[in-house]
């Protein structure tokens, strides 16, 4: 189990050799909020299983790793070829971030309409201070654990996108996170920050793939900012390779009337989690989150959901499905949160596990904390195997136990899939889905005695 010297030695490691590369010096806001960040260890809670969000998440292999800190030199990628990790199919206004850092805006994204900021983190913090220390004092650096106080110590770069008044975007935004390969493994620890302002719209991709199968460690935080009215349509596709630990923290604050449509999946990497709090802070707003995650032999996928109805008259919708095979294991763990003042809130948080196989394991636990009394709150899970009579009806069409079982989890994936309002992303999907089930689904450890 890890200890807190361990945490600590870990920590410090990282912070002393990134210390001499980071941009925004002089800036006294910003290099306090980095000083509170690193400081904020000592009180720090040892992430083992001791504390109840990480009980079954192990971070004992990652901790055993040294990683070497992605450096502030692009300029052998700059001329970079992207356009085999694009996803096929989509016009978008773009943005590619290679081991955490921007590359030059590719022309995708020279016609923005007048009030859009897309660009680089880093950028901003030498051409527009003043506006970002305004977003990021207010959250003291969001050190709330070991990771988060990691990426707020050693702030560099990452997406920044800032959307004016009733501005609503024609077509979508991608945001590519490639990781290249590097001799060593690599800390990948990319800042977003997205700011909607009053009645203005967009429709986001933001993707993060290996382009090898070197080793990584991705530590992605991202802030979002929803005003009064805003409304974002949020998709996230995490595949890296089999050699990549990914966490994603996500924090989400809604003002009046705002909406929020996120789509998680979640394919790739050995070991990869997603913390997403959300809080709705005025009365009116909606948030919507559903996802989909694969998990297979040597796989852990953990979700953790934190929804927070601060305000009266709000609406969360959380729905996510899981397809586990061979030996993967996943977590789930949904937390909605209604305040005494929140009233006529309504929330429903649902998990569903498909198990292709009995050797595959997952812990879920939705939970519901509700102070007020006039509110209309549900939430659920099953766990469950392929329908025996489903599959012999697709065997003894001729079909093979292989491709009979992908195209039951299709279907079963299919509530997520299908909410995807993008015609190039949904299609991706399904072929992603196909290739990962196709030739990875088995039943050794069902009865198969009936197919």
């Amino acid at each position: 189990m890890i200890t807190a010297a361990q945490q600590s030695d870990w920590l410090l490691h990282h912070l002393s050799q990134s210390a001499g590369n980071l941009p925004g010096r002089g800036l006294a806001w910003l290099e306090n909020l980095r000083r509170e960040a690193a400081r904020s260890v000592a009180q720090l809670p040892v992430l083992n299983r001791k504390q109840e969000s990480w009980r079954y998440t192990s971070i004992d292999s990652l901790l055993q790793q040294r990683f070497i800190t992605a450096g502030a030199d692009i300029g052998g990628l700059e001329n970079l070829d992207i356009s085999r990790w694009m996803l096929p199919g989509l016009d978008a206004y773009r943005l590619v971030l290679v081991n955490g850092r921007c590359l030059p805006s590719p022309a995708s994204s020279a016609d923005l309409p007048e009030g859009v900021v897309l660009g680089s983190l880093r950028t901003a913090l030498a051409t527009d201070p003043d506006r970002l220390s305004a977003w990021f004092v207010r959250n003291s650096g969001r050190s709330d654990n070991l990771f988060t106080a990691l990426n707020s110590a050693l702030i560099n770069d990452g997406a920044l996108l800032h959307v004016g008044t009733d501005v609503v975007l024609d077509k979508p935004i991608e945001i590519l996170h490639l990781h290249l390969g590097h001799e060593r493994p690599l800390l990948v620890q990319p800042r977003n920050l997205l700011v909607l302002e009053p009645g203005s719209g967009v429709t986001l991709v933001e993707r993060a793939i290996g382009a090898d199968s070197s080793a990584a460690f991705h530590n992605h935080l991202t802030e979002i900012y929803l005003s009064a009215g805003a409304s974002l349509d949020h998709y996230r596709l995490q595949d890296e390779n089999q050699r990549s630990h990914h966490l994603c923290t996500l924090f989400l604050s809604q003002q009046e009337q705002s909406r929020y449509r996120g789509t998680h999946l979640s394919f790739g990497g050995v070991w990869a989690r997603t913390d997403c709090h959300a809080l709705l802070q005025q009365p009116g707003g909606e948030c919507e989150i559903n996802g989909l995650y694969t998990v297979g032999d040597e796989q852990l996928k953990d979700i953790h959901l934190r929804v927070h109805h601060a305000a009266p008259r709000c609406t969360s919708r959380e729905r996510f499905k899981g397809i586990l095979h061979g030996e993967g294991r996943a977590v789930f763990d949904g937390h909605i949160i209604v305040d005494r003042g929140a009233q006529g809130s309504d929330a429903q948080l649902r998990n569903d596990n498909l198990m292709l196989t009995r050797s595959a394991e997952v812990d879920t636990k939705p939970q519901l904390e509700i102070y007020a009394d006039d509110v209309k709150c549900s939430h659920g899970t099953t766990v469950g195997e392929v329908d025996p009579a489903q599959l012999f009806y697709l065997r003894s069409r001729g079909i093979d136990k292989a491709q009979a079982l992908s195209m039951l989890s299709l279907g079963f994936a299919a509530e997520i899939s299908n909410g995807i309002r993008l015609n190039a992303l949904r299609s991706y999907l399904a072929q992603r889905l196909a290739r990962k089930l196709g030739g990875q689904t088995d039943a050794s450890g069902m009865d198969s005695g009936n197919v």
